[in-house]
């Protein structure tokens, strides 16, 4: 009898593996077929706008004013989509995120996983973590309220004039929003370096600091590389900081003091209220989609190539 039930028990254990190893292929199956689903819907009507407005005209033009005229018989603008300032717009507020993020979020990091007491730890990292819980219109209501009156009164006393609506303002808010992004992932990455690397470098009479610099940081590279990957996308797709902060004038400037717009901003605006779908105005929303999708896809790519090197370094 033992053979027979034996065989029963491999029989119903191969069923399982075969329906569980279904599902997991069906839930792969559904993430890719998603994905290309909106690839294809979002590069469809992006062609269709290129059919009106010419690839170079979008990409390289200098003015973007998308009213046009409703019907044939209008006088009235024929649309300008020029999206150089709202790429320019678009990354001066990204960088300025990540330069106030970056080094905040990074050195906390370290902080917490090889300085501070586990008591503190336990209380400090959750409390840091609910900054990504706020509701991002909740950040843009302090811009408003606390820091851009802040920053204009700090601009009037230094000589300089600061828009009420600026990148600067915008900048900041968002890396104080994409803090804990950077944080928590960059140290749960420090933590899971192997201790046998500390203990090693420490036995050769490194210091706390140069074990840190040297071996810590090097073998984490790639997780914090995608934790600052994660905030990024998490900045450039972040609409309502900049609708309340930096404003809705598609400003091409260098100065980050002066009002800007960003992609995701214009995108809202080309795709809300009552517009007529075939236009070329509400299509460029599919063209500013596209491109967006193609920086991160870009972004994605150098950073593969980025981690892939220093792993190759230091393995």
């Amino acid at each position: 009898m033992m053979p027979t039930r034996r065989t029963t028990l491999t029989s119903g254990h191969r069923t399982v593996e075969r329906l569980v190893m279904a599902l997991l292929m069906a839930a792969a199956a559904i993430a890719v077929v998603i994905t290309g689903a909106i690839v294809f819907s979002v590069l469809k009507e992006a062609l269709r706008f290129f059919d009106a407005v010419p690839v170079a005209d979008f990409l390289f033009g200098l003015n973007w004013s998308p009213q046009t005229a409703l019907r044939a018989d209008q006088a009235g603008a024929t649309g300008a989509f020029g999206a150089v300032p709202l790429f320019a717009g678009t990354f001066m507020i990204m960088l300025i995120a990540i330069v106030v993020a970056a080094p905040v979020g990074l050195f906390s990091a370290i902080f917490l996983a090889e300085y501070a007491p586990r008591r503190l730890r336990q209380y400090v990292k959750p409390m840091l973590e609910l900054l990504a819980g706020i509701p991002t219109v909740v950040y843009g209501y302090f811009a408003i309220v606390a820091l851009a009156p802040l920053m204009r009164d700090l601009g009037a006393a230094l000589g300089l004039d600061v828009a009420f609506e600026s990148a600067l303002t915008a900048g900041i808010v968002m890396g104080i929003m994409i803090i804990p992004f950077i944080s928590s992932l960059a140290d749960d990455m420090i933590t899971a370096v192997p201790r046998g690397l500390r203990d090693a470098a420490y036995g050769l009479g490194a210091t706390p600091s140069e074990v840190i610099r040297s071996v810590v940081l090097p073998a984490a590279l790639p997780g914090i590389v995608g934790a600052m990957l994660l905030a990024i996308s998490r900045a450039v797709g972040e609409t309502m900081i900049v609708v309340m902060a930096a404003g809705l004038s598609a400003n091409l400037t260098a100065n980050p003091l002066e009002s800007v717009t960003t992609v995701t901003v214009q995108m809202v605006s080309l795709l809300t209220g009552d517009q007529e779908f075939d236009s070329p105005k509400t299509l460029a929303a599919f063209a500013l989609g596209l491109a967006l999708f193609l920086f991160t896809l870009l972004l994605n790519l150098c950073a593969l190539m980025l981690v892939r090197r220093y792993k190759e370094q230091y393995e």
